[in-house]
């Protein structure tokens, strides 16, 4: 596996442990679903602020994120 890919598992993963729809992450990204979809999927990586977003509302470091 690539970091792309872990990358993927764990936004999936982190969402699903605060029991969150992509819908409901997309909203509070303030991205659309499709985003969401996109990198859980490994088909697209968010950008930099957008990273910084998901590591705060996940509650961890983009290190952790990234690995």
């Amino acid at each position: 596996m690539n970091l792309k890919q872990i990358f993927g598992i764990n936004i999936s993963s982190y969402r699903k442990l605060r029991k969150l729809s992509q819908e409901q992450l997309a909203e509070i990204m303030n991205v659309s679903r499709q985003a969401i979809t996109k990198w859980e999927s490994d088909a697209g990586v968010p950008d930099a602020s957008n990273l910084q977003m998901l590591a705060q509302t996940f509650g961890i470091t983009i290190d952790y994120l990234l690995s």
